[in-house]
């Protein structure tokens, strides 16, 4: 053995470090082994570096023990070798296990543990179906970087999953195995660098809604020739003050008495969004349907011939005339004022004729409404009327429910009246009003009078009117341009309009679309857009289920996931140290059986294998 120095310069200053070297045999000739390194021998002559590496050599041969317990220094060199000896040992030994036995390892099973779990199941079949639909692709195309891909995802991930706000995200994040699964770090992640993504995505919500929906017309195979439309509302927790769209008016969700957004949504007869657009609160239903053909015109195109459906909040004559002008179809449902011509129609059982309806693979037992339809030709329209036996108990219980809520606020009214609270006939004439616009369907049964110089409110029913009403409950008129439809096909296209409703309850409660907490107009149509996006993962999901005859809902499917894992093994083993296997855990056959449906590979993740010393553990 000799001692060679070793030089290095770094930032502009050189270095010296000593190194004890061993002469060795090889195949190839003799070569130069470094055993250690031996720091600075500044302090010791160079003279005497031979002399130390001679006394070093004689007490690792186990020659000279007393040597090294004179002289403290070579005591301290020697240590230093073993002690690499023994790691070289250690890997040598691993090494010829691997080429012989793969990975074979010695481990005291008595000590063997495992840690960090994460939730896997529901994030691994998220990320395949993101992956799938290549919206990772989409984003880079429009200019995302890695990170901005990663940071996209996560967040739709947790509104697919876990729906929570941006604040919250972060824990969640780190909770599931979406950093072993897209291979980032979140620990550091803050809610931050969240709502910057969400000013990222803001400006590019039409380019990739755009491009998904090409995306999964190939994926899917979706029809395009018809579109389904319809609007619900959206409140905000808070004032709202920084969202000029943010304003009160005709509440879905049962709370007037907060800021709303409307949104507008179109999809298609599978249940895939077209695209969305996000309302001033008070706008009215009829005035959007001209905004969103130009949005779908601009996004999907409109070809001749395609048929528009829409309720009866958009079946005005205006709007009629704008799905006309694009040379489009339509199926509408009327009006109730256009529905009561039809009262003589309705009440005449000849030409009604039975809807055959499935009974549903979910529930085989559970009984259907049953549906009758007829038509009649009106000029260039067609008439379907429908009567349906679920929907006249239902009429029938709303009704009778709104009829004693009014009738109990006109004798509220009538109390303060005749306690003289309410004294001018203008005052009293608004509070009427009033009522009728908050009971629309049963007021008008009403004829409310007002005696001023008796200052007494009456009320008497029409009891005409009523009965008309009543013979009505169940029934509903469809208009359409199609002639090539019969009355019970024009009955099938209308209901497909389920579809949208569908995806506005999934947006709302799966998904938790409301109530919204940002205050600013770029975050409230960004976060609407997150649950579209997350929706249309949901939807492709259930539908891939639905292919195969299997009704089950992504709410079944996430809690059945819940339990497939991925987590930390953690090894000791003979020799001091320590391997540790990151792995997904084997799925139980619940799960592999929902992996088969999906398409989705069992393994989660390729196992990440580390070793640590055992100094190191301690």
């Amino acid at each position: 053995m000799f001692i060679r120095p070793a030089k290095r310069k770094y930032k502009g200053k050189q270095y010296t470090n000593y190194v004890l070297v061993q002469s060795i045999r090889t195949p190839k000739g003799p070569r130069q082994k470094n055993i250690c390194s031996l720091g600075d021998l500044s302090p010791r002559p160079r003279a005497e570096w031979l002399k130390l590496a001679h006394k070093v050599e004689v007490a690792l041969v186990g020659q000279g023990d007393w040597i090294a317990g004179e002289d403290p220094e070579v005591e301290q060199i020697v240590q230093r070798v073993r002690e690499q000896q023994r790691k070289q040992g250690r890997k040598e030994r691993r090494e010829a296990l691997r080429e012989k036995d793969g990975e074979l390892v010695a481990v005291h099973t008595d000590r063997v543990s495992t840690e960090l779990h994460r939730e896997a199941g529901p994030v691994h079949v998220g990320y395949h179906f993101w992956k799938r639909m290549g919206i990772d692709e989409i984003l880079r195309e429009t200019g995302f970087s890695e990170g901005a891909v990663a940071l996209t995802c996560v967040m739709t991930m947790a509104r697919l999953i876990h729906p929570c706000s941006e604040h919250a995200m972060p824990d969640w994040i780190r909770g599931t195995a979406l950093a072993d699964i897209l291979g980032y770090s979140f620990e550091r992640l803050s809610d931050d660098a969240l709502y910057r993504n969400l000013d990222r995505l803001y400006p590019n919500r039409a380019v990739i809604e755009s491009k998904l929906v090409e995306r999964e017309q190939d994926l899917f195979n979706l029809d395009r020739t018809v579109f389904l439309y319809d609007l619900t509302s959206t409140y905000f927790e808070g004032l709202a003050l920084g969202n000029p769209k943010a304003k009160r008016g005709y509440s879905r969700d049962k709370r007037p008495d907060c800021k709303q957004v409307v949104v507008g949504l179109v999809v298609n007869r599978d249940g895939f969004p077209l695209a969305h657009e996000v309302f001033e609160g008070n706008r009215l239903d009829r005035s959007t349907l001209g905004e969103m053909l130009d949005l779908l015109e601009k996004r999907v195109g409109l070809k001749q011939g395609q048929t528009v459906v829409v309720d009866r909040g958009m079946s005005f004559d205006d709007n009629l005339e704008e799905i006309r002008s694009r040379k489009l179809r339509y199926i509408v449902a009327s009006r109730q004022a256009e529905r009561d011509r039809w009262l003589a129609e309705f009440e005449d059982d000849e030409g009604f004729e039975p809807v055959f309806r499935k009974p549903s693979p979910r529930n085989p037992y559970q009984k259907k409404s049953e549906i009758r339809v007829k038509e009649r030709q009106c000029g260039d329209e067609k008439h379907v009327l429908c009567l349906s036996s679920e929907r006249t108990e239902k009429d029938r219980a709303i009704r009778e429910k709104q009829e004693k809520r009014y009738i109990s606020d006109l004798a509220k009214l009538e109390k303060r009246v005749e306690n003289g609270k309410l004294v001018k006939p203008i005052k009293v004439g608004e509070a009427i009003g009033r009522l009728k616009e908050r009971y629309p369907r049963v007021a008008r049964y009403y004829r409310v009078g007002y005696d001023e110089e008796a200052k007494k409110l009456s009320w008497v029913v029409d009891e005409d009117r009523r009965g008309k009403a009543e013979k009505l409950d169940g029934s509903y008129l469809l208009k359409t341009d199609r002639k090539d439809l019969s009355a019970e096909e024009a009955w099938r296209v209308y209901i497909l309009l389920t579809r949208a409703e569908k995806a506005f309850r999934d947006m709302k409660s799966p998904l938790a679309e409301r109530p919204i907490f940002h205050q600013v107009e770029r975050r409230v149509d960004t976060h609407i857009f997150l649950c579209v996006l997350a929706y249309h993962l949901l939807v492709a999901i259930e539908k891939t289920l639905l292919d195969q005859r299997i009704h089950t809902s992504w709410g079944t499917v996430k809690e059945t996931l819940k339990t497939h894992q991925v987590s930390t093994v953690v090894l000791p083993t003979d020799d001091g140290s320590v391997l540790r296997i990151r792995k997904g855990s084997t799925p139980e056959p619940e799960h592999k059986e929902i992996y088969d449906l999906l398409s989705v590979p069992y393994e989660v993740m390729k196992p990440v294998k580390t070793w640590t010393a055992a100094e190191q553990e301690m």
